[in-house]
């Protein structure tokens, strides 16, 4: 492995080693608490334009594989790990995360000290940073700081389908059509859709509201996506409209957004939630459920509309991880049910969906 170089915004650098492709690349540094689920971190569009940093030292162990795909490419910028395992073991495995890399083109760097890494952006926050194989850090330092940053970025309209597709159900003759707004959906989510006997119809994010309810939906699904979410007042204004005409449910840029369209704001987090043991609690059961989480940025518990409500809180920092209205039928979270990685804890509240639909149609 050739050396390779991690260099911050404050011009702190770390020096490892190379592996997948060779090249530069700029983001925003985050890092992941999971023990596992690197395919589908990396293939995860709300990881686009940010260098992921996994605090579990061994990565690659169990190589990559055809089936953990998100979506159709990775999405993450670069990837910066402890030690790259070079000969995985796995019966599924069908190539090395090196390799992967490569193939992908995509620039990953190993032999960082990624627990000191993550407890400098726990006390600094997520910042810039620059990884790089073909420069020195002067260089890279001069680079970086000539580069755009992240929250001036609007990274949906990168990941967004670009035209409407169809994900079938599992069974042939489908019980609900739900229509889902493409800010970033995860391949679980319409996977774990589809086994609930759901046929959905995936619409660009820039999609109009009119458009999409002249299909005449059973449901509108919201999906998660990349960046602030400041950038998306056109979104926030179709996704007004959708939710006051169809039962709606959103998932963490989507939980955003319903948040947003009732008149709440967002902010964005120190260092973000990234892994899968994040404790929500939902506040009328008094249940406490281990989530999956993915999210730089995070909902005030203020909204103009008195009808929305928050549900759910995070248990660490407070934080809104749910809403729910009062008399529609339009519910929200902020984490991840389908998981891909992390604990499935909370993958009823998609049959929470389909229920409610089904209470509409009543």
């Amino acid at each position: 492995m050739s050396t390779a170089y991690l260099v911050l915004a404050d011009g702190t650098t770390f020096e490892g080693k190379h592996f997948g492709h060779p090249g530069t690349a700029i983001g925003e540094v985050v890092f992941n608490t999971g023990m596992t689920g690197y395919q589908e971190i990396l293939t995860d569009p709300s990881y686009a334009g940010q260098l992921v940093t996994l605090t579990f030292p061994l990565i690659g162990n169990y190589g990559v594989n055809q089936t953990d795909f998100e979506s159709v490419r990775v999405q993450a910028s670069s990837l910066i790990i402890h030690e790259l395992c070079e000969l995985p073991s796995s019966w599924r495995s069908s190539a090395t995360l090196d390799s992967f890399l490569a193939e992908s083109e995509v620039v990953g760097i190993a032999g960082i000290d990624t627990r000191h890494l993550t407890r400098y952006l726990r006390a600094r926050g997520v910042t810039m940073g620059i990884v790089s194989s073909e420069h020195e850090p002067d260089v890279l330092l001069k680079l970086l700081g000539a580069a755009s940053r992240y929250e001036t970025v609007n990274y949906v309209q990168q990941v967004s389908t670009n035209a409407p597709y169809v994900w079938p159900s599992d069974s042939d003759e489908p019980s609900y059509r739900i229509a889902l707004l493409d800010c970033g959906v995860k391949f679980n989510i319409l996977r774990s859709l589809a086994a609930l006997n759901a046929e959905v119809t995936v619409w660009p994010s820039w999609s109009s509201a009119e458009e999409i309810l002249a299909t005449d939906p059973d449901g509108v699904f919201l999906s998660p996506g990349p960046g602030d979410p400041s950038l998306l007042g056109d979104i926030v204004n179709n996704v007004n409209m959708l939710i006051h005409a169809k039962p709606t449910m959103g998932i963490c840029l989507g939980n955003q957004l319903i948040g947003c369209a009732f008149g709440g704001h967002t902010f964005k987090l120190p260092f973000g939630h990234r892994g899968s043991n994040h404790p929500v609690k939902d506040l009328e059961s008094g249940r406490v459920i281990i989530t999956s989480q993915n999210h730089g940025y995070a909902l005030a518990d203020k909204f103009t509309d008195p009808g929305i409500e928050v549900w759910q809180i995070n248990l660490n920092d407070g934080t809104v991880e749910g809403l729910k209205h009062k008399t529609l039928p339009i519910f929200s979270i902020q984490y991840h049910p389908e998981a891909s990685p992390g604990p499935t804890d909370s993958i009823g509240y998609l049959a929470k969906f389909l229920k409610m639909i089904d209470d509409n149609r009543k």
